[in-house]
């Protein structure tokens, strides 16, 4: 039996919960695979687990080979200040020493290129009879603190079952990693042959850590990266403490949940699921959906050009748990199409012009905007290069005050009611001759281009950022609240596909043109999103949210975090 020490009033337990919520505030994206009853309750061992971890082994460290200098920090090493700090000193010394005390003065950061291994960060757990009940609380803590860490890495965590005669890791995101971990049990405890035999079939490269009892550990030879548990308190409802010893170091007593929902949580009712949406489409065309303006709406024509598919993956979207795809069947093929303010404006081809259709609130003038495609500069209806762009997917479009805005030949057509059709400057995606993206695209996103991009061969706008880069390998990004960063790409033909922000850190979403392999880069590590990779078609990212759809398998769309990796949507064709 699990249990705690009791509380000494109802007041003074209140107070504690709300300190014990705001303590675990910066874990909320870790803790989101977690009931919220559980997350709160287990923060008090989360966060002793994670300093003890920390002081063993930091995440980053100021490693690698000097590179020249990366820009300005705050500091006092006088070999680095800039000259203006000296100058500083001869007509303002009082201020000088202040700022020196305080480590505030402006100097030369230097920096670093990183040589050390990004590989996996591999748990292997001890699931035998003696790490049962409250030892597996603290395995339970262990994976969510190693879990922080490997993302912080750019990487992602993998647990591994000592004793398992398959050898089989198990990855994903939380919501799936965490039931399947708790599923495994062994009938008899894990001896040294399983440790060696389950560490020689690890990736050389791979930062391996041991979750163990202290008769295993005692039975090994010292080795870094082994936390051992056992349990030392108890009060009348059960263990109340457990006591853990990382790497050897001194032993710390921890506490554990209390009784009941420690319970819960050891039979799997404290984690929540992620909401994996379902949508069965007609079919898909032979282009990937696109995501075609700010909302976290998918778009695709169907079996014929007429028909567009309209799939809101947000939460709103979703109806019982599953996503709800909208058809709307039009008089014929569909051109561009888009989500403003609660309505879907698609432009289509009607006889011999091009109209506008509206889902949703009318709007005002809608007939106004027929125009005839050779105004726009599209192929003839029913030629080969017609057949092209409907085998594209569907073009954006824009409302600007009363005017529809769409890409078409390489420039953007701006449609005024009554039809009139003006240029309204080039789209940047398609300069290099290859289908629009509205990832690249400056008009789709907020940030404003910098003039010392405006050249760049390689150009990405995302979220909240725009980025760029003269070699196609170090890129420039630059955030709309002005902050710069610098991300490299890793040996290899790869192609920025997207940028999106984790929080202030940008990263770039590459595919790999052979294999598909698609991969979030940060300035600090990369992680392969294998569930979204070995498509033939690029992926789309979001121009706006961190979004990502891909289409690993013929017939089956994934929509995904382009941060995590965690799954929104899962479409499937009915073909």
């Amino acid at each position: 039996m699990v249990g705690a020490v009791t509380g000494r009033g109802a007041g003074e337990a209140s107070g504690r919960d709300v300190t014990a919520a705001a303590a675990i505030a910066p874990w909320a994206g870790t803790l989101s695979a977690l009931t919220p009853e559980l997350a709160t309750a287990i923060g008090p061992l989360l966060r002793r687990l994670d300093a003890l971890i920390g002081a063993r082994e930091p995440v980053t460290g100021a490693e690698g080979e000097p590179d020249g200098y990366g820009g300005l920090a705050r500091g006092r090493r006088p070999e680095r200040l800039l000259p203006s700090e000296w100058l500083l000193a001869e007509e303002f010394p009082d201020e000088f020493l202040r700022r020196w005390s305080e480590g505030e003065l402006l100097e030369l950061e230097t920096e670093l290129r990183d040589t050390a291994s990004r590989g996996q960060v591999v748990a292997l757990v001890d699931a035998g009879p003696a790490q049962a009940g409250a030892a597996r609380l603290v395995q339970l803590a262990a994976l969510l603190v190693l879990h922080r860490r490997a993302a912080a890495r750019g990487t992602e965590l993998l647990v591994g079952v000592l004793g398992d005669p398959t050898g089989r890791l198990i990855g994903g995101d939380l919501a799936e990693l965490l039931p399947r971990w708790l599923k495994t049990r062994q009938h008899s405890d894990p001896d040294p042959e399983d440790v060696r035999n389950a560490e020689r079939a690890l990736d050389p490269a791979a930062q391996c850590w041991l979750l163990t009892s202290p008769r295993l550990a005692a039975r090994l030879p010292a080795r870094r990266r082994t936390v051992v548990c056992e349990e030392t308190g108890w009060s009348a409802a059960g263990v109340a403490r457990v006591t853990v010893r990382v790497d050897g170091a001194p032993a710390v007593e921890l506490p554990l949940p209390p009784a009941a929902v420690a319970v819960r949580a050891l039979r799997g009712s404290g984690f929540r699921a992620t909401a994996q949406l379902e949508a069965q489409l007609p079919t898909i065309g032979g282009a990937l959906p696109a995501f075609t303006t700010a909302a976290a709406t998918l778009l695709t024509r169907g079996r014929t050009p007429g028909v567009l598919i309209a799939l809101d993956v947000s939460a709103r979207g979703a109806v019982d748990g599953a996503a709800r795809p909208r058809r709307h069947q039009l008089p014929g093929p569909v051109v561009a199409a888009g989500r403003h303010s609660g309505r879907l404006l698609v432009l289509h081809v009607r006889h011999d012009r091009l109209e506008l259709y509206v889902s949703g609130r009318a709007l005002s003038g809608s007939d106004g905007y027929r125009v005839k495609p050779a105004a726009l500069d599209l192929p003839p209806v029913g030629s080969a290069e017609f057949a092209e762009l409907m085998a594209a997917p569907v073009l954006p479009l824009l409302r600007e005050g009363d005017d529809l805005v769409l890409p078409v030949a390489g420039q953007w057509r701006r449609i005024q009611p009554g039809g009139l059709v003006s240029t309204d400057g080039p789209v940047v995606s398609t300069e290099d001759g290859r289908p629009f993206r509205p990832a690249r695209e400056p008009r789709l996103s907020p940030v404003p281009l910098p003039a010392e991009a405006a050249a760049a061969p390689h150009l990405v706008h995302g979220g909240g950022a725009v980025g760029w880069s003269e070699d196609g390998r170090i890129w420039e990004v630059r955030s709309a609240r002005g902050e710069h960063r610098r991300v490299r790409l890793g040996e290899g033909e790869a192609e920025v596909i997207g940028l999106v922000e984790d929080g202030l850190e940008p990263v770039l979403i590459t595919c790999t043109p052979a294999a598909g392999l698609v991969r979030a880069v940060r300035a600090d590590g990369v992680r392969t999103f294998t569930a979204l990779s070995g498509g033939r078609i690029v992926p789309a990212v979001h121009p706006r949210v961190p979004l990502i759809a891909a289409e690993p398998r013929p017939g089956r769309v994934v929509v995904a975090s382009a941060v995590d990796g965690r799954t929104h949507a899962v479409i499937r064709s009915t073909d």
